[in-house]
């Protein structure tokens, strides 16, 4: 699992039918959660671009990619059925999602095509646009004014700042946290996702011969406890900050198992960072706190990745 590139031949994934969905927000909601969909645009749409290939600059030859990554093909900006088609799946989404927020994704959009594609650059033309980053922010001005028409809010990866951010959307900043501290200081919404933080995909230990697969990175539970979403943020701005998030990611886990041993106790954290001010923390107090937790974790069968009776980080 190590190699992206190397094919097996097991397929790895699946999908959620509307009934498994509707289950899940009902679910979620009964214990106020609200889970917020996203639905990756303008790139991460290989899957949709092998199914409606007119979609895509090239308007023929997609395949479905073989292993994860960013790829180059990318929803066509210059062609308006790609705006229906995203209005139409949008409108099933937002039927089935209550959310105030409907995440669009906007991450990792090479421009590749875009640059080649002679719909776009009639688009870049006609709209008086100085380069495709300024392309994709017409992308993302445009989705978030549909779902602004449908009573939701638009939020989007630190990316849909590049060539200008839409007007009423929100950021979420995982690149670090400079995304997040531009928006906030222009006024916009975030919420602060910092991969040095927040991603519990990354390795929990450096001795990672006896860890199970991780993406890379190293993210011990000290610097998880450490994290301050408003740090960096003018005082008369944090209030644009909306919270924190922790992601994992699952191109490397394949089992319910793996993805507790990843979330727990980095979850508990987070949990605790974004629920106390830095100056209340006290890591030590943590640890010996977090000891019962995690016996009660074991006793619900969760498999979290084990704590030392002297760990440090």
């Amino acid at each position: 699992p190590h190699d992206r590139h190397t094919l097996d031949g097991r397929p790895y994934g699946g999908f959620y039918t509307q009934a498994q969905i509707r289950e899940i927000v009902a679910y979620a909601q009964s214990r106020f959660i609200t889970v917020v969909p996203e639905i990756e645009m303008p790139g991460h749409a290989m899957a949709a671009l092998a199914a409606y290939p007119e979609l895509g600059c090239r308007g023929e030859g997609y395949e479905v990619g073989q292993y994860w990554g960013i790829m180059k093909e990318v929803f066509c900006a210059g062609n308006d059925d790609v705006f229906a088609f995203l209005e139409e799946v949008l409108n099933q989404v937002m039927g089935l999602f209550p959310s105030e927020f409907i995440h669009i994704g906007g991450d990792e959009c090479p421009k590749d095509a875009w640059q080649a594609c002679p719909k776009c650059q009639a688009r870049i033309k006609a709209e008086g646009l100085a380069n495709e980053h300024e392309l994709q922010s017409y992308f993302i001005r445009r989705i978030e004014r549909f779902l602004l028409e449908n009573g939701r809010r638009l939020i989007g990866w630190d990316e849909i700042l590049e060539g200008g951010l839409a007007p009423n959307a929100t950021v979420m900043s995982w690149r670090g946290s400079a995304g997040g501290i531009a928006a906030a200081t222009a006024g916009h919404d975030v919420v602060m996702t910092p991969n040095t933080h927040c991603y519990l995909d990354y390795y929990q230990s450096e001795d990672r011969d006896n860890e199970p697969p991780g993406i890379g990175g190293y993210l011990p539970l000290r610097v998880s406890y450490a994290f301050d979403p408003l740090e960096g943020i003018p005082l008369n701005s944090q209030r644009h900050v909306l919270g924190g998030q922790g992601n994992l990611w699952t191109e490397y886990i394949e089992a319910p198992e793996h993805l507790e041993y990843m979330a727990y106790p980095r979850a508990q954290a987070l949990a605790e960072a974004l629920w106390s001010a830095p100056p209340k923390r006290d890591f030590a107090e943590f640890k010996t706190r977090l000891r019962p937790h995690l016996l009660r974790l074991g006793r619900m069968g969760v498999s979290y990745r084990p704590v030392p009776l002297d760990f440090d980080d």
